[in-house]
């Protein structure tokens, strides 16, 4: 099975599905992952994008794709843009289950991203899709104005306890992304989330996610 994981910015992909995506290939599914843009500054974005690399490895995943858009710069591109280039990978990859931004997270880029994986994963052109998941981005999801537009349900969860090893060591070499606890994008942060949302169905570590689509 084909599994695709678009990141708006380099880390969301660990910080959103890390545990899931270990998980997947643990199971045998060919995981790729979609990073859709990187700092402007050339130095800074060659170290991310080694860091997204050396996590990925960790994790299993088959192949990374950078597209290479300016950070806080989806906003000013047509939307067709964004659009025709997250087609290609889609088109490419074919996966069966695809995991998304939240598009009510505080950053715009995640909402731009969202919306334009939701145009490429459409049935017409995706049938072979079985489903979508959206994941939640610590220090993004929860940080924006609440409103029901906003607002992150999970109704999906992925028990990670066998994987939230790997999901921490992922996030580790994120160095350049790290922070202290109380930051909410630190590796305390990141297993107390990991806590809460397992223990919300009673396992120890546990990945949210709401549904968006699923043919069964």
């Amino acid at each position: 099975m084909n599994v695709l994981v678009f990141a708006p910015h380099n880390d969301d992909e660990v910080l959103g599905a890390g545990g899931a995506i270990a998980k997947h290939v643990s199971n045998g599914d060919n995981v790729y992952v979609c990073e859709v843009t990187v700092g402007r500054n050339e130095e800074r974005a060659q170290l991310i994008k080694n860091e997204a690399l050396e996590a990925h490895k960790i994790l299993g995943v088959k192949e990374t794709y950078f597209l290479d858009f300016p950070v806080v710069g989806l906003t000013h591109l047509q939307p067709m843009e964004l659009n025709k280039e997250i087609n290609k990978i889609v088109q490419k990859i074919k996966p069966e289950i695809a995991y998304i931004p939240h598009k009510g997270d505080m950053h715009q880029d995640h909402a731009h991203v969202a919306e334009s994986a939701m145009v490429a994963l459409r049935p017409v052109d995706s049938p072979q899709v079985k489903a979508i998941y959206v994941y939640e981005t610590l220090s993004e999801t929860e940080w924006n104005v609440p409103s029901v537009d906003n607002a992150f349900i999970p109704n999906v969860y992925v028990d990670i306890t066998e994987t939230i090893d790997q999901k921490i060591e992922a996030m580790r070499c994120y160095q350049s992304q790290l922070y202290e606890f109380p930051h909410p994008r630190s590796l305390k942060a990141i297993k107390s989330l990991a806590e809460l949302r397992g223990s919300t169905v009673c396992v120890e570590n546990a990945e949210s996610f709401m549904l968006v689509r699923t043919i069964l």
